[in-house]
Formats: C-alpha cells, sequence, structure tokens
C-alpha cells in the first residue's frame, strides 16, 4: 500500500499514519519544522510574484507564504485526506488555488512561478523534480526543498545550488534527527 492509500492521523502537532509492517507510528510533518517552513517561505517569497507550493502538509509554510506581498499561491496536494484540509484553510483566501492530484500529472497544466517550494511524502515522481523545475520556474526565480540530507548533498543534482545551515532540535522522530538543518537554495 502507497502513501497516498494510508489513512493519516491528525494531531495538533503531527500528521501521522500507523506503518503495520514496521508496527510503528510513521510521521510525515510535525511542527518542530516550524523555523524552517518560515526560512524556506522567506527564500521562495523574495521575488515576490507568484509562488507555487508542492505539498501542504500542516499548511505551516502555506502560511508563512501568505505572509509575504505575493500576487499569488498555488497548492498541489494529492492526499485525499489532506486535500479538505487544504481547501478549507484555503476558503477566504482568493489569491490562493488548490490544485488536487499529482504534481507532475497536473505540471502541465500550471505557469511558471517566480518561486517553489516542494515538500512532498511519499512522493512516487520525486526523481523528476530536477527535470521539471525549467519548465515550473521562471527565470531568475528562486526554488528550494525539503532536504532530508544531513549535509549539503545534492541529491536532485540541481545545478547551483547553495545551503543555509539551520539549527533544529527535533523530537525523536521517523524522518529527521539531525540537529543541522541544510536549507537548499536555488536560483533558475
Amino acid at each position: 500500500m502507497s502513501y497516498i492509500d494510508k489513512t493519516l492521523t491528525f494531531n495538533s502537532d503531527k500528521i501521522y499514519f500507523y506503518n503495520s509492517d514496521l508496527e510503528i507510528e510513521q510521521q510525515v510533518m510535525m511542527d518542530w519544522e516550524d523555523s524552517l517552513m518560515s526560512a524556506s517561505a522567506v527564500y521562495v517569497c523574495q521575488n515576490e510574484g507568484d509562488i507555487l507550493e508542492i505539498g501542504f502538509g500542516m499548511g505551516i509554510s502555506a502560511g508563512y507564504i501568505q505572509s509575504h506581498s505575493i500576487s499569488s499561491h498555488t497548492i498541489i496536494e494529492n492526499h485525499p485526506d489532506i486535500i479538505p484540509k487544504a481547501q478549507e484553510w484555503a476558503a477566504n483566501k482568493p489569491n490562493v488555488t488548490i490544485v488536487t492530484g499529482s504534481w507532475y500529472d497536473v505540471k502541465d497544466n500550471l505557469s511558471t512561478y517566480d518561486g517553489l517550494f516542494y515538500d512532498t511524502y511519499g512522493d512516487n515522481d520525486m526523481q523528476y523534480f530536477s527535470s521539471s523545475l525549467s519548465s515550473l520556474v521562471k527565470p531568475g526565480g528562486l526554488a528550494t526543498w525539503w532536504n532530508s540530507m544531513t549535509s549539503e548533498t545534492n541529491y536532485y543534482n540541481i545545478p547551483n545550488v547553495t545551503y543555509t545551515q539551520i539549527d533544529v532540535n527535533p523530537p525523536q522522530n521517523s524522518y529527521f534527527n539531525n540537529t543541522t538543518y541544510y536549507l537548499p537554495q536555488c536560483q533558475l
């Protein structure tokens, strides 16, 4: 069963599902990421304009993106348990568009953006992220993404990436347990 088919549980501090194969709670997102979501929003919103966010999660980054002077904010979400939460969150925000489905399946129907933030979980199309950037981000636009690597490792092989180190103190979890986060930054 893939992530998209899992039933998610929403607590105030995390989203998770029960992994019956491993018999553990598998966290998808947690509120300790707040400072990382803020830093990601600051980076991708520097040019203001139109912002694409791939993955809504807990909506932490979406809130930070909305705090900037931007023209539009397009959010793509594919998990059926998260989509209604994203739609409810966006209901009174006229510059927000929620697109449902896989980002890769809808990418050819999208515009180009001044900033892009990519933070998904269990994405079966992540191997196409790097090759899709130039069709999603305007020349001079900025992109960042969730980086689960514990160093300046360019997992996606994207050229001209720099990193900003951010000190974090995550509780024990199933996806990131380092005390330094390397925020990737790329201008296209």
